[in-house]
């Protein structure tokens, strides 16, 4: 009975939580009907004006010994979840990059430093910096703060440091997904990043978000056309730190 309660008092308190707050969430990412890796994403205050993000992403079984990925990836933003710098260390096959974006507000540029590991050379490149840019993190965290409603479409200034675009996302319906043990209504939107947009590669992003205060993206998929296909990540785990 206590036990029951205690339950309960839980699931009500998450159903309570409105976005932005402290949090983890961990997904699995899914490839051909195989577990390809497991991202983690944790979301904490650095202090009332800013929040830290860390993601983790880490290849998992076949995929593993095909093409190993082990990435740690750090962000700095604004309570608006504009970007103040980010850092990734992302070892993939054989390539071994770090890679700072730092956006100088004096200056207004966005500066991008990347260092090939292995091969000892360094590329730095520079940006006209608009009065806030996300990265993709941070824009999906401003998505998750601006509910759009099926039909609408909203554009966000994203950069990765080479490119900065007005992202289009469109809020295309609602659909049922099933993650962590449990059925969530959601929305469904597609971010227009590929196609030489922000990425050179041909491509399409969905997103699905829960329809409700927390609007937890519970799924990605992204179909990247032969021979990688489509890939699917899905919510394992969230959790309100």
């Amino acid at each position: 009975m206590i036990a029951g309660v205690v339950i309960w008092q839980i699931t009500t308190l998450a159903q309570q939580l409105t976005f932005p707050y402290p949090e983890r969430l961990t997904y699995r990412v899914e490839w051909r009907l195989v577990t390809a890796g497991n991202i983690t994403v944790q979301q904490r205050r650095g202090n009332a004006q800013e929040w830290n993000i860390n993601m983790n992403i880490e290849s998992a079984g076949l995929v593993s010994r095909l093409y190993r990925v082990l990435d740690s990836y750090k962000a700095v933003t604004n309570d608006r979840f504009c970007m103040v710098n980010t850092f990734l260390d992302a070892q993939e096959g054989k390539k071994h990059t770090i890679t700072r974006l730092t956006f100088d507000t004096g200056r207004r540029k966005i500066v991008y430093d990347e260092k090939d590991v292995l091969r000892n050379t360094n590329r730095r490149e520079e940006l006209d910096d608009p009065p806030c840019a996300y990265d993709i993190i941070g824009a999906l965290a401003a998505l998750r703060s601006v509910p759009v409603a099926p039909g609408g479409i909203t554009t966000l200034p994203i950069t990765n440091g080479k490119r900065l675009v007005m992202g289009k996302i469109r809020a295309q319906q609602k659909e049922n997904i099933s993650a962590t043990g449990s059925n969530y209504s959601c929305v469904r939107y597609q971010a227009y990043l590929f196609d030489d947009v922000l990425y050179k590669r041909k491509g399409t992003l969905l997103i699905w978000l829960s329809d409700d205060s927390r609007r937890l993206p519970v799924q990605f998929q992204l179909h990247l056309g032969f021979p990688i296909g489509t890939i699917t990540i899905g919510l394992v785990k969230d959790e309100s730190l």
